[in-house]
């Protein structure tokens, strides 16, 4: 709840600022996930029910998007998210949409209306989000590299930064995978 309440002011401001914060990166950031070291959870995978365990994808660099249907930039974020799996997923880049909506009802709309062909997580409530991730703004996306550390992390979204956002996932897939 304190997300959603939080998000709900953030977004005001991420809405109408044109250059979004830079992305935190490298050892000894301030964000909070940056520490977290070799990722890992499990959480239930839409619309099956399905747990989903993110350790599944060692190997994959996993471009983790934090969105809400009520967040207007995720709109503009995660289509183009699509756009970067089909690109480099033939090169072992995996998106996750995780979606911290209270009511999961809420998804097959914003799905349909966004044409949005992502594998989508779930965590109702903000739980691992807000507590685990420390997702601070919507949307959060966060580079996850081959080992499963994350790598950094792109508060709010502004369609301008995602050429760089490209850059920083081909230099991912360019590590070497061991």
């Amino acid at each position: 709840m304190r997300l959603a309440l939080l998000s709900a002011v953030v977004l005001g401001l991420a809405c109408v600022q044109p250059n979004p914060p830079p992305p935190v990166t490298g050892p000894g950031s301030e964000h909070p996930a940056m520490a977290l070291g070799e990722l890992d959870f499990t959480l239930k995978h839409y619309p099956d029910q399905q747990p989903f365990k993110l350790s599944s994808e060692r190997g994959h660099v996993v471009l983790l998007d934090v969105w809400a249907t009520w967040c207007e930039p995720c709109r503009d974020s995660l289509p183009l998210y699509m756009d970067m799996q089909q690109k480099f997923g033939p090169q072992g880049l995996k998106v996750l949409a995780l979606n911290v909506d209270a009511d999961p009802a809420q998804i097959p709309k914003f799905l349909a209306e966004t044409k949005l062909q992502l594998d989508v997580l779930l965590d109702p409530n903000a739980e691992y989000a807000e507590n685990f991730f420390k997702v601070r703004v919507m949307p959060t996306a966060l580079l996850i590299d081959r080992k499963g550390r994350v790598r950094s992390v792109h508060e709010g979204f502004a369609e301008e930064f995602f050429s760089r956002y490209m850059t920083e996932v081909g230099d991912l897939l360019n590590e070497p995978a061991k």
